[in-house]
């Protein structure tokens, strides 16, 4: 089994070095965890947000991705303006890559209770392998990283983000640049170009239940599509509890979600993943905790809890 597991490592290595497509992680709670990936979700919450997220992906499984995120967001003053900072790093085995990114949103209001929401981000994205990879003798000696360097690369992303007190869509477009973020002779690591489609609702049952679907669609040129769904049910605006479903190529997932709302302030989610793909024998599943703790400004900006 040690073996095939090596096996597979491999493939899945050189699939995400050589000439192919590197994708953003993915996230169970991606609907909590938007700033990441839409720049115009930035201040929407009409609060100071922090968002800190870990994600252990395949455990069990040696070079199993893991995935850990901090961000902060908040609305200016005039409530039209957002700003927001974001630091993910995502380690697959020796291969690291971290992506600084600062956003910026511009709103405007839509009907009667509608926010239209137009933003971009900024950054930069570091890829880099770890020192004891690097100085394994039979890595040493391999072309593709003799010489090897890790690189600092600019990018830019878009998005629109609409939103009302029960529903939103947003549209995104986190990396707009085609970078090669090595610069090695003959090896090629590419951000390729990642599209974003999510939307969600909140449905009242009665007056302690609500139900809450959200769909996230991901497009990368070079990679298949891939769709996540998920089904949330809230409990006297304290408990969530639902299911999720991941649909794609390669790594499709089910898993479960279950959130607390601790005070109009913290918040603490948790979810796990299991494979419904070939790689399912090798790991125990994926494992991921969220936080978010919000400051509020004034009593009547900071809902309990927010939906979205």
């Amino acid at each position: 089994m040690k073996r095939i597991k090596k096996h597979i490592f491999a493939l899945v290595l050189f699939s995400c070095t050589v000439g192919v497509a590197q994708q953003l992680p993915q996230f169970t709670q991606y609907m909590y965890n938007t700033i990441s990936i839409n720049p115009a979700y930035a201040g929407s919450r009409e609060a100071l947000s922090i968002i800190g997220l870990h994600r252990s992906q395949w455990v069990g499984f040696d070079g199993g991705p893991v995935t850990q995120t901090l961000s902060i967001h908040t609305p200016l003053r005039n409530d039209r303006i957002g700003l927001g900072l974001s630091f993910i790093e995502d380690d697959l085995g020796p291969q690291n890559f971290t992506f600084v990114y600062t956003d910026f949103s511009y709103s405007i209001p839509v009907g009667v209770e509608g926010k239209l929401a137009f933003g971009i981000k900024g950054g930069f994205t570091q890829y880099s392998f770890d020192n004891d990879f690097l100085n394994d003798p039979s890595v040493m000696e391999d072309p593709y990283f003799r010489g090897y360097r890790s690189l600092w690369t600019p990018n830019i992303g878009l998005g629109v983000y609409y939103s009302t007190n029960k529903f939103y869509v947003g549209l995104s477009t986190p990396r707009v640049l085609n970078s090669d973020v090595n610069k090695n002779e003959g090896f090629e690591a590419l951000e390729r170009i990642s599209y974003y489609g999510t939307a969600g609702y909140v449905l009242d049952m009665s007056d302690k239940f609500k139900f809450k679907p959200a769909v996230m669609v991901k497009g990368t040129n070079g990679a298949p599509m891939s769709y996540d769904f998920t089904a949330n049910f809230l409990f006297d605006e304290k408990f969530w509890f639902g299911g999720s479903y991941r649909l794609n190529n390669e790594t499709g997932a089910i898993g479960g979600l279950v959130d607390f709302q601790i005070s109009r302030q913290l918040r603490l989610g948790y979810s796990y993943e299991k494979p419904i793909s070939d790689i399912a024998r090798y790991t125990s599943g994926t494992h991921e905790v969220l936080l978010i703790y919000e400051f509020k400004f004034l009593s009547s900006k900071l809902k309990s809890p927010r939906y979205f």
